[in-house]
């Protein structure tokens, strides 16, 4: 995935993998500002109710505001990839590669 264009996203690094999905760092191109790119696993992909589950999550992270929420920018697909464009924010956080995070690595 790294060095590959989704939608006006250029993957730059994995951060991390959780149960129900990847996530990388990107760069916005349209905006010009880097963002986190979670991608739900293809195995789920495929399956109806996980789809509807991480657009559920989707949804409500998004009704949430809170500095320990990444806010959710965008959910979309292409070619059956389903991803969540969110914040990206650099805290102190050493479980992190290299400080970056996103409560929506999980």
């Amino acid at each position: 995935m790294v060095g590959r264009t989704i939608s006006h996203y250029r993957i730059l690094e994995k951060l991390g993998t959780g149960g129900m999905g990847v996530v990388y760092k990107a760069e916005d191109l349209e905006l010009g500002r880097f963002i986190a790119l979670k991608f739900l696993p293809e195995q789920f992909a495929r399956d109806p109710q996980a789809t509807e589950r991480f657009r559920r999550e989707a949804r409500a992270a998004s009704a949430l505001n809170h500095p320990n929420i990444c806010t959710i920018y965008e959910i979309g697909e292409v070619n059956g990839q389903y991803f969540l464009a969110m914040e990206l924010s650099r805290r102190a956080n050493t479980s992190r590669p290299r400080g970056w995070q996103c409560s929506g690595t999980g």
